[in-house]
């Protein structure tokens, strides 16, 4: 397809939340998806009371309502609502989640663990509506809308000029992701389903597409995306929906497969298990993440913190550290050790110091990066994926620039926690751990020019904030790894590097 092809626009269908349909749909569902959705990886809101669903837009990509066998595609974007009184919830409105549904008279015994349920009323009354992606037909179809530009309701599929798409792949789902679901295509292709959905570009389109158009080969380009148009009723007091020019929410990227990779996670805990040596990989990992640092410095818009902005980030991680240690008692007897690190940070600001902030990975650990084989046998080739950042915070936040230490930290972060699987654990462990963080150091400082030791205080205060962080999280969702975070809290509060 050239750049300047005019999207083709398939039949008109109306979408059922704006037929005359569309509230008995929601009625119909309702009960089904309230049960469904608490259980599923990537359902944000476990834990609270939920007042409601409401529907924000449902496309037939297949009809839902034909007769005879066929299946039918139904594309659901659904908001949650808390319970009135409760200030757990975040943002008020609720969250809005994508939900695919596959609808067939009779369900196939292969796809009975994919059931969500059967209306009892509605234009769905007595139908098998089940979870579309687990249906090669349903997911292989999807592929085929992404191939096509177009628009089918209220939603758009792009391809990316030049891209290649092959027809026919056989779909795959993938396991054990929490936050999205992915589907693979033969092995030519991923789809990234992003399961709750916000308005504006996800950066795992947006930072993946700038750096596709600046010429790096350290991230996979996108082949084709979707995104959804939907113009939702705005709040009391808020204006009109004509004075309000709404964002498109990202729904999926399809990007090429790294067949054959194995991701950086892996790797080091191999190494670990052999005792052999990781700091050729660490090393080349460390100008990989520099590579791409440096081709979005050039992409996008960068700029620089000076002592306002610097004195505001330093008091920010106190109030971090002082939530996890009134909520973690483990941490309490190292905060004035940590508080360190936030000082210096406040002294380097006041004398003078500043720091760049550009467009980052925002959540980079070793899981977040591949190692692919040379196919002629002339080494391997690091690649980083998932731009997405932490999907916990708020997508505003996610695509805001920020220091590429940060980065930085988090990659040596995720040393300290592949050597804290180890089983034994002891010196050698440590000095793996050790020297794979300086090894990373050193080929991000040769890659970029910008060695992360020369600004210590920036370092260790991002570094100390991410442990801090961790053990927040640890203690509320993984009390038997708690012990991996305090063991770098330990050696941060100490000053040690």
């Amino acid at each position: 397809m050239s750049e300047s092809s005019p999207p083709r626009t398939a039949p008109a269908r109306t979408p059922l939340a704006d037929a005359p349909q569309g509230g008995a749909l929601l009625r119909s569902l309702t009960g089904l998806l309230a049960r469904w959705l608490p259980g599923q990886r990537w359902f944000a809101g476990k834990g609270r009371p939920m007042g409601g669903l409401t529907l924000v837009a449902a496309t037939e990509l297949l009809p839902c309502t034909a007769q005879g066998t066929a299946p039918g595609l139904l594309h659901l974007l659904i908001r949650t609502r808390a319970e009135e009184g409760d200030p757990a919830q975040a943002p008020p409105s609720g969250d809005c989640y994508q939900v695919l549904l596959g609808v067939r008279p009779a369900l196939p015994p292969a796809l009975g663990p994919a059931l969500v349920g059967r209306p009892t009323e509605g234009p769905l009354r007595g139908r098998a509506v089940y979870e579309a992606l687990h249906d090669p037909r349903l997911a292989g179809l999807l592929l085929e809308r992404l191939r096509t530009p177009g628009r089918i309701g209220a939603l758009r599929f792009t391809p990316a000029p030049g891209a290649s798409v092959p027809a026919g792949l056989p779909p795959r789902v993938l396991t054990g992701e929490q936050s999205n679901s992915s589907v693979v295509y033969g092995d030519a292709h991923i789809l990234k389903l992003f399961r709750r959905v916000s308005p504006g570009v996800n950066p795992d389109l947006e930072l993946p597409l700038a750096l596709a158009e600046a010429g790096s080969d350290r991230v996979p380009a996108p082949a084709a995306w979707f995104e959804a148009h939907v113009q939702e009723p705005p709040p009391d007091g808020d204006r009109s929906p004509a004075e309000r020019a709404p964002e498109p929410l990202t729904l999926g990227v399809l990007t090429p497969f790294l067949g054959g990779s194995v991701d950086g996670w892996q790797l080091a805990l191999q190494s670990l298990g052999h005792r052999t040596d990781f700091t050729s990989a660490s090393h080349s990992l460390g100008r990989a993440t520099a590579e791409v640092h440096t081709a979005l410095a050039g992409a996008l818009p960068t700029d620089v913190l000076r002592r306002p902005q610097l004195e505001q980030t330093a008091t920010g991680m106190v109030e971090r550290l002082t939530e996890a240690t009134a909520a973690v008692p483990a941490l309490r007897p190292y905060g004035s050790g940590l508080r360190r690190a936030y000082e210096a940070l406040g002294a380097f600001a006041r004398r003078g110091g500043t720091c760049p902030v550009q467009r980052l990975h925002g959540d980079l650990h070793l899981g977040q990066v591949l190692l692919t084989p040379d196919p002629r046998g002339r080494g391997s080739h690091w690649s980083v994926i998932d731009f997405e950042g932490e999907p916990a915070r708020p997508l505003t936040d996610r695509r805001r620039p920020g220091p590429p230490v940060r980065d930085v930290a988090g990659m040596l972060r995720s040393f300290d926690y592949a050597a804290c699987q180890h089983r034994t654990g002891g010196p050698w462990v440590e000095e793996w751990s050790r020297a794979n963080r300086a090894a990373y150091c050193r080929g991000y400082a040769e890659a970029s020019g910008n060695d992360p030791l020369a600004q210590r205080e920036l370092l260790l205060a991002y570094e100390t904030d991410k442990a801090v962080y961790e053990v927040l999280y640890e203690a509320r969702h993984r009390p038997a790894w708690l012990h991996v975070p305090m063991a770098a809290i330990r050696r941060l509060a100490q000053g040690a590097d």
